[in-house]
């Protein structure tokens, strides 16, 4: 089985740091962030294979991480593919849907899938949720609790029906339904191929996943990991550096 890491992003909010150098590289306490995410997937029972979608700007960077971890032995037999997406600069980004169809598309075989941002680091462990989502037939996303308003209006925001069902993802509500937020982290089972491929045709809104993940829950089952654990998402030059000190860096 496969998981997706989605690293073709500009991250324009935090130039000048990322004019020049991919965010998903950046150090966090000596690491970089993806090096966080790879070591929770070698855990997930039954992934062989990592695609990370990269765009043309940043990916012969991202190739040479790769390679040093090859030439590291770090993650044993897991195979690490990097994808160019062609996206030059901010203006030309594919977005985050046709970038993970992009890696659906070469992976070819559908299969159950885990899909992850490169730009968040999890301060849960990803394996026993995959176990959970390997016994079962929905899709499954990660819900997480924030409390400040000003954080829920600018993310995605779901609504949960009965036995963890999700309703709805509203995508920087102005008037946030509850306080689940939805990470970039989802489990999909292998419909999500053809899933994926009808919103795109239905839908110019290619960008931020929430907006799939909006449709997916009109069109599918999705269900939703209620957690209290916390992730450190890396969306800001601020939250970058609180990411650095709480796990003991020295970048401020």
């Amino acid at each position: 089985m496969n998981a997706v890491i989605l690293c073709a992003g500009f991250a324009t909010r935090m130039y000048p740091l990322t004019r020049d150098f991919p965010k998903p590289l950046l150090p966090v306490a000596g690491r970089p962030v993806l090096d966080y995410l790879l070591d929770q997937l070698i855990e997930c029972a039954g992934i062989s294979a990592v695609h990370l979608v990269s765009n043309a700007r940043f990916y012969d960077h991202i190739c040479r991480w790769r390679d040093d971890h090859l030439a590291q032995e770090t993650y044993g037999a897991l195979s690490i593919e990097i994808y160019d997406d062609g996206a030059k600069d901010n203006d030309h980004r594919l977005g985050a849907s046709a970038d993970l169809a992009l890696a659906l598309k070469i992976i070819g075989v559908p299969d159950k899938i885990l899909v992850s941002g490169g730009d968040n680091i999890y301060r849960f462990a990803l394996a026993p949720l995959w176990r959970r989502f390997l016994q079962g037939n929905e899709h499954r996303i990660v819900a997480l609790v924030e409390e400040q308003k000003d954080i829920l209006r600018r993310t995605g925001v779901l609504e949960f029906g009965a036995d963890e069902r999700v309703i709805r993802l509203y995508e920087k509500p102005e008037k946030p339904p509850s306080h689940w937020v939805c990470p970039p982290l989802y489990f999909f089972q292998p419909s999500v191929w053809g899933e994926l491929e009808q919103f795109l045709n239905s839908s110019a809104n290619h960008d931020a996943p929430g907006h799939f993940i909006e449709y997916l829950c009109r069109e599918s089952t999705v269900m939703g990991f209620k957690l209290r654990e916390r992730r450190l998402d890396i969306g800001s030059i601020e939250t970058y550096h609180q990411a650095d000190e709480e796990l003991g860096g020295h970048n401020t």
